[in-house]
């Protein structure tokens, strides 16, 4: 049975096709019984826009384009439903791509978005710097930058402050008394992991002065004091960084044969991972070894997805707004589309929060 045309709705309606195109496209403009009984007419032939034609005609469809990361990683899962829930609101529908964080396949979608005529893209990006998004960007099409800040005034981001998380992360781990301390990472063109990253060191090295400090004004008294006031390890903080080739849980996996290999005077007691994923690798592969969590490793991760709180031991992490960042994200790319040049771009950035459970605290 072939989908009834507009001019087969005109016809049942009693109504000129010029009638039918505006109760489609601009309802207001047509009285509310014509209105009806155009409505009518549709159901009753089951008719269906042609989207197709649509877009032919403005030059756009009614789509967005969102370019995650990792489709397998729940966090961008939830981001997805923060945009989907948004686009769905506004009459658009998301198209989903997966980068799986590999520059030239990130690439290659965003080509095929920009030929279908996105109106706005929404990407979290394999690099720092994209020539690709730029070319994207100068030729009309908005883009917002999805959990990566932007570097430039003239693009909108939606961030959380990932420095901030990495501290939060190891002043966590160094308050209870760790001093061999690892960060489980890689991937680092992606700016998450480097700030990340760059947020426990930042830790670890305030600690090591304080540290250094204590033992010019005390010398054989040396240690920092931990949470709860008791004198720490007679050792100078310090962070290893245990570089993996992706932030999946396979890779976790892969880290934790390594550290079980390592002697145990040179092995970390604490690790503080760049997601969720990698830290749930990890525990799985630690706990595999013969290894006890938090008794002989404490983890802790980042994204708090739903999984971490399920773990055999509930896993500590640092919580980022998921469904909000998508949410924030899609509606900044909305209005940047509605606005045109009239835009004011905005760098939206949140605060991550440490949500502690049983995988990094000591007993």
């Amino acid at each position: 049975m072939a989908i009834a045309s507009i001019k087969e709705v005109a016809k049942l309606a009693s109504v000129s096709v010029g009638t039918v195109s505006n109760v489609l496209n601009r309802p207001d403009a047509v009285s509310p019984a014509t209105r009806e009984r155009v409505l009518n007419a549709m159901n009753e032939l089951g008719f269906v826009r042609n989207e197709s034609a649509r877009a032919l005609r403005s030059g756009r469809t009614r789509t967005m384009g969102l370019v995650v990361l990792d489709v397998t990683n729940p966090f961008f899962t939830d981001v997805a439903k923060g945009v989907e829930a948004v686009a769905a609101d506004n009459g658009m529908i998301v198209t989903l791509c997966n980068s799986d964080q590999d520059g030239p396949r990130e690439h290659r979608y965003l080509h095929h978005l920009e030929e279908q005529r996105v109106q706005g893209i929404l990407i979290t990006p394999v690099e720092r710097e994209n020539e690709r998004l730029e070319q994207i960007i100068e030729r009309g099409t908005p883009v917002v930058l999805l959990d990566h800040r932007a570097t430039r005034r003239n693009r909108c981001s939606v961030a959380v402050d990932d420095v901030l998380g990495g501290r939060l992360a190891t002043e966590h781990l160094l308050a209870q008394g760790h001093r061999r301390l690892g960060f489980v990472g890689g991937s680092w063109s992606i700016s998450q992991v480097a700030e990340r990253h760059k947020g426990a060191a930042q830790a670890v090295e305030a600690a090591a002065a304080a540290f250094r400090r204590g033992r010019r004004d005390q010398p054989g008294e040396a240690g920092l004091a931990t949470e709860g006031g008791a004198a720490g390890s007679a050792e100078e903080p310090s962070l290893t960084l245990i570089d993996v080739p992706s932030l999946s849980f396979a890779s976790g996996r892969h880290a934790a044969e390594r550290l079980a290999a390592m002697p145990v005077p040179e092995r970390p007691t604490a690790l503080f991972c760049a997601n969720d994923l990698l830290a749930l690798g990890l525990m799985h592969g630690l706990t595999a070894a013969g290894l006890r969590i938090p008794g002989d490793v404490a983890l802790i991760g980042y994204d708090d997805i739903d999984y971490a709180a399920a773990a055999a031991v509930p896993l500590s992490s640092i919580r980022q707004p998921r469904e909000e960042l998508g949410r924030v994200a899609a509606e900044l790319l909305l209005e940047e589309i509605d606005e045109g040049e009239r835009h004011r771009h905005r760098q939206v950035l949140f605060d991550p929060e440490l949500v502690v459970r049983d995988s990094s605290v000591r007993r």
